[in-house]
Parts: structure tokens; C-alpha cells; sequence
């Protein structure tokens, strides 16, 4: 019986999926993150080993006789002197050269449209996209904090921070935003602030982004000042796919199926704002996310092969 491996990477946690052909998932372990950036390439490499033999374990077949696998890997494609290197590891481990490696994006596309043609966006920490079209895949976006991953829960939170000096100055009008985060952030003056993101987070990204949060419940409590920035987050989105859209060369009328994945989407104001700027055109379709990124890994893999799979994942 075929089976394919799935390998889905993040900055936090690493996924590892095999399903067979007939889409039951035959194995799906987890283990820590292969993000070279941070661990270095060589413990990247062996914590995907080591999790690529524990999936083969639980599935009861030799890593040799996978039919193929796909490895989603974060930072794959942005530093190119490793890029050969990413590719060849895998294949020393499987003992065969019926695997593929790409970005960690694809597994979230490849996911949430069931690996149909499609584009899905990504708002998390940060923001990219990733669609498919007739055999063409494509990446926008995701170009980091300093500069990029506009619609972002760290552009959110960022622009939370802006907002809250200016309240504060005088620079805007008052908003409830302003005592939300004073009490979220604990500051006995205004500017603790700066000591809070500054000094005791270093910039951390992570709780930068955990702002959006705070957004997002005074956006639902009625502030309009914090309703503003979610509905610029979501049109940034829009044109993060508009872009992504134009690029991969979808015909003008051709309707493209959309999806989108990460927890900035987890606020219904900015679902239900990406929803409006979509009905703006050109022709989309909005579907909810199918599978989960790791499922969609190995859902890549199949099609790969030339599977078309169906996953049972009940």
C-alpha cells in the first residue's frame, strides 16, 4: 500500500503526518522545531530525522518505502546559500530521491484547499501567502517584522503601541484602547511602557503580537480607534492575495478559491472585514480551512506521487 509522508515545520513545534492511499492517516507524531535560523543546521537536520523515524515507526513501514514525502521547512528559500543543502539531507535518510522539500507556507496552503489550485494567506506573528495555479506555486510576503508582514498580530500589536502614544500625547483622540492596554501592559505611568517593550520584553515579537489580542477585545467592545486598525490589517491581507493573485496569472474572470490560516483570522471583525474587501473583486471564493497544515503536507506529497487523496482524518 502507498503511503505518504507529510513534514509540516514551525518555529515552535515540528509535525510529522503519513497517510496512505487511501487517505487514512496511518501515523502523526510531533516534535521540537527544526527553525535552523535559531537551533543551527545541523539539529535542524536531526530533529527531522529523528521525527521522520518515529512517524515511520508508528506507521509500520521502513523510511526506504514511503512512496513519497514532502518537507514544509520554516525559512526555506530565504537564505540561499543552504537552500542545496535543504535539499539533499532528506534523501540520505530516506535512501531515495522521492521527496521534495519547500517552505512551511505550502503546507498551509496544501491544507486548507485540500492541495487544489488556490491561494491561502497566513496571518499569524506574521503574514505571507502561498498559492498554487496549474502546477505554478508562489510565496508573497513574509518578509519580517522591520519592514513587512503587514495584517500581522506583531503589526497589529505595533500599531496598538503607535496608537497608545499618540492617545496619550494628545496626538489622537481619547479611546478605551489607551486604558486596555494601560492595564494589560500594568504601567503605572504612560510612558512604562517604553521600559515594558523595550527593556523587559527586548522587542519580543511573540508579545508584541500578543497585543492583537487586546485589540481585538476592545475592537468588540464597540472602540472604533481599534476597529481602525483591524480593518487595515485586513486590507493589507487583501492585497497581500491581490498580489499573490496578479503574480501566479489566474485568468481575470476565473473565480480563485481562498483560505486562510493563523490566529489573527480567530477575530470575527477581521474575518468579516477580509470577507467585505473580497467582495470588492476580483472574483474570489472565501472557504473555511479544510485540514490542518501537517495533513496538508502529506496531502502535497500524494499529489506529488500523482495521488489525489481524500483524507480521512475522523
Amino acid at each position: 500500500m502507498a503511503m505518504y509522508l507529510g513534514v509540516d515545520g514551525g518555529g515552535t513545534k515540528t509535525a510529522f503526518c503519513i497517510l496512505d492511499e487511501t487517505g487514512a492517516v496511518r501515523a502523526r507524531t510531533e516534535g521540537e522545531t527544526c527553525y535552523f535560523l535559531s537551533i543551527g543546521l545541523d539539529e535542524a537536520e536531526r530533529r527531522v530525522v529523528k521525527g521522520v523515524e518515529e512517524a515511520c515507526r508508528a506507521a509500520g513501514v521502513a523510511p526506504r518505502d514511503l512512496d513519497f514525502a514532502f518537507f514544509g521547512l520554516p525559512a526555506y528559500g530565504e537564505v540561499s546559500s543552504v537552500i542545496e543543502r535543504l535539499d539533499r539531507f532528506p534523501g540520505a535518510m530516506l535512501g531515495h530521491d522521492r521527496y521534495r522539500c519547500g517552505n512551511d507556507t505550502v503546507c498551509g496552503w496544501a491544507g486548507s484547499l485540500g492541495a487544489a489550485d488556490g491561494i491561502n494567506i497566513v496571518a499569524g506573528t506574521g503574514s505571507i501567502s502561498y498559492g498554487m495555479n496549474r502546477g505554478v506555486g508562489l510565496r508573497c510576503g513574509g518578509w519580517g517584522e522591520i519592514f513587512g508582514d503587514e495584517g500581522s498580530a506583531y503589526w497589529i500589536g505595533r500599531a496598538a503601541l503607535q496608537a497608545f502614544s499618540r492617545i496619550s500625547d494628545g496626538r489622537e483622540p481619547p479611546s478605551p484602547l489607551l486604558d486596555r492596554l494601560r492595564a494589560h501592559l500594568e504601567l503605572g505611568a504612560d510612558l512604562d511602557m517604553v521600559d515594558v517593550v523595550l527593556n523587559r520584553w527586548a522587542g519580543d515579537r511573540t508579545r508584541i503580537a500578543g497585543l492583537a489580542r487586546v485589540v481585538s477585545e476592545a475592537a468588540e467592545a464597540g472602540d472604533p480607534r481599534s476597529r481602525g486598525i483591524l480593518n487595515e490589517a485586513a486590507r493589507e491581507l487583501a492585497l497581500l492575495l491581490r498580489a499573490t493573485r496578479a503574480a501566479l496569472g489566474f485568468d481575470e474572470g476565473e473565480r480563485v478559491a481562498v483560505s486562510y490560516s493563523g490566529g489573527v483570522f480567530r477575530s470575527r471583525l477581521v474575518l468579516e472585514a477580509f470577507r467585505r474587501e473580497l467582495e470588492t473583486g476580483p472574483h474570489f471564493e472565501l472557504r473555511q480551512p479544510l485540514y490542518e497544515p501537517v495533513i496538508g503536507a502529506a496531502l502535497y506529497a500524494a499529489r506529488l506521487a500523482g495521488a489525489v487523496l481524500i483524507p480521512r482524518t475522523n
